[in-house]
């Protein structure tokens, strides 16, 4: 397939899940999808962690801010934002609602064999992310490294 049609794969996946329709997990996602990020494998557990998400926040949001594609890959360049008003289980440790508000930059990237996602994963700042729902904070040191006004 050619980048451009690969990149329209992905945008129709964002913009599916955006508006929480995981049916497209069935069209778009080989069977045994391989998630580099989670180090799993199937589809099936692919779409489980979105519907984990969408249970902790329930508003989230990925906004597609730049994409490029080469051969079979593409990666994708993401702010995403949530509000954590649900329950959440990380790694089996549920973690209570705290209502904050959390923006995120990320980057997925994708490999598409014959019109379907075959494996792929995302890089992500997991620091900012737990330090902006107040699960985490710097250190007297780590503040006075890195103020708000250096981010």
């Amino acid at each position: 397939m050619s980048a451009e049609k690969n990149k329209a794969i992905i945008r129709r996946f964002i913009e599916a899940y955006n508006n929480r329709n995981l049916d497209i997990f069935e069209e778009l996602v080989a069977p045994d999808y391989v998630d580099h990020t989670h180090e799993q494998q199937g589809r099936d557990k692919f779409k489980q962690l979105f519907t984990l998400a969408f249970e902790g926040f329930p508003d989230w949001y990925e906004s597609i801010e730049d994409m490029i594609a080469e051969g079979e890959w593409v990666w994708v360049r993401v702010e995403a934002t949530g509000t954590h008003t649900g329950d959440w289980n990380l790694f089996g440790v549920p973690l209570p609602p705290t209502g904050n508000k959390i923006t995120m930059p990320m980057v997925f990237f994708f490999r598409i064999v014959d019109g379907k996602m075959v494996e792929g994963g995302e890089l992500d700042d997991q620091l900012n992310f737990f330090e902006q729902l107040g699960f985490i904070e710097y250190t007297e040191k780590g503040k006075s490294l890195f103020t708000e006004d250096s981010g």
